[in-house]
C-alpha cells in the first residue's frame, strides 16, 4: 500500500498518510495505482457535482448554473495543486516554440510560462467551463467520476509505452518500473472499473486513448520520448475529452 499512498500524495493534495522518505522503487511502482488515485479524486468530484446538482432541487431553491460550472472547473486544481496543468503549459511552451530538441526541453524545464502556455491554458479552462455548463444533470456526477480515472490511465499509457526523453528526471523512475506488462494489468483493472460506470465511460476512455497514442508518437518524434510535463498534458486533455464524450453522447442518444 505504500506505493498507492505515495501516488496519492504525489498526484493530489489528499495526504492520508504523510510520507517524507520515498524509495525509487516505491515511487516508480506507484504508477500502477494511478487510476485508483483517479478513482479517489473522482469520488470527491462526483459527490460535489451531485450535491451542487440535486440538493438545491430538494431544498426547493435554484443554484446558479454558472457558479456550479465554475466550481466544478476549479475543484480539480484545488485537489491536485494544478500539477498536471503546469505540465500542460510547459509542454505547449516547448512543443510550439519552433526550436530544436534541446532548446524545447530547456523551455519545458523553465519555471516561467510563455505566451503559448498562458493562451493555451485559458482556452483549455474556457472549454472545460463551457462543457460543464452545458452538461446535463443526469450524467454530470458520473462524468466527473470517470474523468480523473481515465486521465490517470492515460498517464500510465504514456509512461509505459513511450521512452523517457531526458537522461534523468522524476519520470525516469516511473518508466523504470512501468513496462508494457504492467500497462496491460493497469488497463485491465481500469477498464473493469469503467465498465461498472457504463458504456459512456468506456467510450470516453477509448477516445482518450486514441488522443494519447497520437500525442505520444507526435511528441516522441520531436523530443525522442516523453517527459513528466507531457504525462500531465495527456491527463489534462484526456479529462476534457471525457467530458466532451459524455456531453455529446447524451445529446445524441438521450
Amino acid at each position: 500500500m505504500d506505493s498507492f499512498f505515495i501516488g496519492l500524495q504525489f498526484l493530489t493534495r489528499l495526504h492520508v498518510v504523510k510520507q517524507t522518505v520515498w524509495t525509487e522503487e516505491a515511487f516508480g511502482r506507484s504508477v500502477r495505482y494511478f487510476p485508483l488515485v483517479g478513482l479517489v479524486l473522482g469520488a470527491v468530484y462526483g459527490a460535489v457535482a451531485l450535491a451542487l446538482s440535486w440538493l438545491p432541487v430538494y431544498a426547493g431553491c435554484d443554484f446558479p448554473v454558472h457558479v456550479r460550472a465554475a466550481a466544478l472547473a476549479v475543484l480539480p486544481f484545488l485537489l491536485t495543486g494544478g500539477i498536471h496543468c503546469d505540465g500542460f503549459m510547459d509542454t505547449v511552451d516547448g512543443i510550439f516554440s519552433g526550436r530544436d530538441r534541446e532548446r524545447m526541453l530547456e523551455i519545458m524545464k523553465d519555471s516561467c510560462s510563455g505566451s503559448f502556455a498562458v493562451v493555451s491554458f485559458g482556452i483549455l479552462l474556457l472549454l472545460q467551463y463551457a462543457v460543464l455548463l452545458d452538461m446535463p444533470l443526469a450524467v454530470l456526477p458520473m462524468a466527473m467520476l470517470a474523468m480523473p480515472v481515465v486521465g490517470r490511465l492515460m498517464m500510465v499509457i504514456g509512461i509505459s509505452l513511450f521512452p523517457y526523453a531526458r537522461p534523468e528526471g522524476m519520470g525516469k523512475a516511473f518508466g523504470k518500473y512501468a513496462d508494457r506488462r504492467s500497462c496491460l494489468l493497469v488497463t485491465a483493472y481500469t477498464v473493469a472499473m469503467l465498465a461498472l460506470m457504463g458504456w459512456q465511460a468506456l467510450l470516453a476512455a477509448a477516445a482518450a486513448a486514441v488522443f494519447s497514442l497520437w500525442c505520444g508518437r507526435y511528441v516522441t518524434k520531436m523530443l525522442g520520448g516523453l517527459t513528466g510535463d507531457v504525462y500531465g498534458t495527456l491527463c489534462t486533455v484526456s479529462e476534457l475529452i471525457v467530458l466532451l464524450v459524455y456531453l455529446f453522447t447524451y445529446s445524441v442518444f438521450y
